[in-house]
This record gives C-alpha cells, sequence and structure tokens, in this order.
C-alpha cells in the first residue's frame, strides 16, 4: 500500500454534496403504513367480537364496551 491511497482528497477534488430529495412515495408510506395498521387493529378487534364473539356489530362503536374488555384484560 502506498502512501498516494491514503491521503485524502483535496477541497478543489471533492464533490459537492447533493441534497436528497424526499420523494413523494416515501411521503406516501409514512402517511399509509400508520392507516393500514390502525385499519388492521380496527378490523380484528370488530371480527374478533363480532364473529368469534357473536356479539351484536353496534356494541364494538360503544366506548363502554372497550371500557370493559380493557377492565376484563388488565384486571389485578
Amino acid at each position: 500500500m502506498s502512501r498516494q491511497d491514503n491521503r485524502k482528497p483535496e477541497k478543489d477534488q471533492r464533490q459537492p454534496v447533493k441534497k436528497r430529495r424526499v420523494s413523494t412515495w416515501a411521503i406516501i408510506q409514512w402517511i399509509m403504513i400508520p392507516l393500514l395498521l390502525v385499519a388492521a387493529l380496527a378490523s380484528g378487534l370488530v371480527v374478533g367480537y363480532v364473529v368469534l364473539g357473536k356479539k351484536e356489530f353496534s356494541d364494538v362503536l360503544l366506548w363502554s364496551t372497550w371500557k370493559h374488555v380493557y377492565d376484563l384484560v388488565f384486571a389485578p
């Protein structure tokens, strides 16, 4: 290995740093992935409550239903 390989390039030989633009597709991914995760969670809760639990769909939309489920799961 020669000494020339270890030298740093001089300032005039360096390439200018290019700023990376955020693409539209990246922005869509940042928005869509969390939305899809929330939709999957909600649909899983509905399927579990309505199909597996054999309860009415209208009960899924009530806050008291999910408060009761939370209290059952995390009760001391």
